[in-house]
């Protein structure tokens, strides 16, 4: 089985005995990682501006920086903005006082003052009050208060200080490794080295961002982890030399009614410009021909309609006579509710021998506990509820069998016994149509891996959020169509 590029998601006790093992009390190798920190955050923090149009070039940088590393680790990120940005002004507020900081905290903080001389100011805790957003503008806020050995309850100061600082208008709020005290309300949050679960858990994380600091060597399995970028590494390689349409996988996809006409042409359109092979395409035969006119690539087939325009049972042998020519089949997208469509569905999960991607209307409890073959589900929570009832993920991933990947901010993808978690997509995803080109891209992925289902649906998991980020920078998270997220696809494992 092929690994699947990803690090564990560590507990609060977890993650101080790792930075024990890979530190010790080397303040040199402490200075070296809060370094590498500080400029990770730095470059994703102005990555992640580009969403709502750039940090600016004259920006300002508010720095609420604690006694501790997450202190440090916001210094050296405010000064990397300021050394990239020479216009650029930042106020320092020390939540604890200067006289408190740890010695790696002071040199980041000497180091800040000198490289970006008479462009740092301090402010004071008391002082910050609410109408400082009148005042001023603050483009960025960088939060170092409190970092995971943080213990409640938070001191009546701090409190009072991060509450003003919530009510200030910032265009960009990232905290260090876990918003402070759980009170500051960050749009980011970015886990720096490993990946604390409380960030997961804290609503008031908002976006999480994992940056990958070496902390991990091999990788392995089991328990919760956290998605990388590498995990789609083979797909940015050369194809073989040797090779025909046939070696990329043929994917059928079922869908689509006279009701949701458009769900199964997304889906199919993300399979053809994700790699797929060949995808083959069963629809109801009145809208086969503009499904055709629309994306020729793929082969269309028609197939008898129930009288409300959905697939009728008397078009099973139409998928059964080409069958073998399948490697993995994507069933869902627009399909309906209507009764006789529900029975259908049931015949394909219990009579097929290839990996089944159910979605949209095919998810039912029936019809996933009824399967006879591999399942990758691709529910919403809304979904998951429906098939799953109060069964908690891993249990029902568990039960039934089947690879169940749980849309949402962070999505999860269940399979043996580890849970998978992709930060990656974003508030653009929330709009009609994201779903279905995920089952494409899944779906491609299947029929290239049967036999591997975790793997593609973490890959086509994470190249739909890439992609889905990318869209958002180009073009921002508004004026957006769905189907323009398959544009960015490209320039994902470019970048790659």
């Amino acid at each position: 089985m092929t690994a699947i590029a990803s690090d564990p998601i560590l507990s609060c006790d977890e993650a101080r005995e790792l930075e024990k093992k890979l530190f010790g009390a080397n303040e040199e190798l402490e200075w070296a990682a809060m370094q590498r920190a500080g400029r990770a955050i730095a470059e994703a923090v102005l990555r992640d501006f580009e969403e709502i149009g750039g940090f600016p070039a004259d920006g300002r940088v508010l720095v609420l920086a604690g006694k501790g590393h997450n202190g440090g680790d916001a210094l050296m990120a405010a000064g990397f903005v300021l050394e990239k940005f020479p216009a650029a002004e930042a106020e320092v507020i020390f939540a604890f006082g200067e006289r408190a900081l740890r010695p790696l905290v002071k040199r980041a903080w000497r180091q800040l003052t000198q490289a970006a001389s008479g462009r740092v100011a301090t402010g004071d805790v008391a002082g910050h009050e609410p109408a400082d957003r009148n005042a001023g503008r603050c483009d960025l806020c960088l939060d170092g208060i409190f970092g995971f050995q943080f213990r409640p309850p938070a001191d009546a100061k701090i409190a009072t200080l991060i509450a003003r600082v919530n009510e200030r208008a910032i265009r960009l709020r990232a905290a260090v490794d876990l918003p402070s005290a759980g009170l500051f309300r960050a749009d980011f949050t970015y886990a720096t080295g490993s990946v604390k679960l409380p960030a997961i858990e804290q609503e008031a994380a908002g976006r999480l961002r994992y940056l990958d600091l070496g902390f991990f060597g091999e990788r392995a399995e089991g328990g919760s982890r956290v998605l990388a970028p590498a995990v789609l590494a083979p797909l940015a390689k050369f194809r073989p030399a040797r090779c025909d349409k046939r070696s990329f996988g043929h994917l059928f996809v079922v869908g689509g009614s006279r009701s949701f006409p458009g769900a199964v042409l997304m889906s199919a359109l993300a399979a053809m410009r994700s790699g797929a092979g060949l995808v083959t395409a069963f629809v109801p035969e009145s809208l086969q021909p503009a499904y055709a006119a629309r994306l020729p690539e793929a082969i269309w087939v028609g197939w008898p309609e129930t009288p409300d325009g959905g697939l009728a049972l008397e078009g099973m042998h139409l998928l059964r006579e080409r069958l073998e020519r399948a490697d993995a089949l994507v069933v869902g997208p627009g399909i309906g509710r209507e009764k006789e469509t529900r029975a259908l569905v049931r015949e394909m999960v219990t009579s097929v021998k290839v990996p089944v991607l159910l979605d949209a209307d095919a998810l039912q409890e029936e019809i996933v506990r009824a399967a006879t073959t591999h399942l990758v589900v691709t529910p919403h929570a809304g979904e998951f509820k429906r098939i799953a009832g109060a069964t908690k993920l891993e249990d029902f991933a568990g039960e039934t069998g089947a690879t169940v990947v749980l849309k949402g901010p962070v999505t999860r993808i269940a399979g043996g016994r580890t849970v998978y978690h992709s930060f990656f997509g974003g508030p653009v995803l929330a709009r009609g149509g994201s779903g279905d080109l995920l089952s494409g891209m899944i779906g491609t992925q299947l029929a290239q891996s049967p036999d591997e289902p975790a793997l593609a649906a973490a890959r086509g998991v994470v190249w739909h959020g890439l992609a889905a980020e990318s869209l958002a920078r180009a073009s921002g998270q508004v004026a957006v169509q769905t189907t323009e997220l398959l544009d960015h696809l490209a320039a994902v494992l470019r970048e790659l």
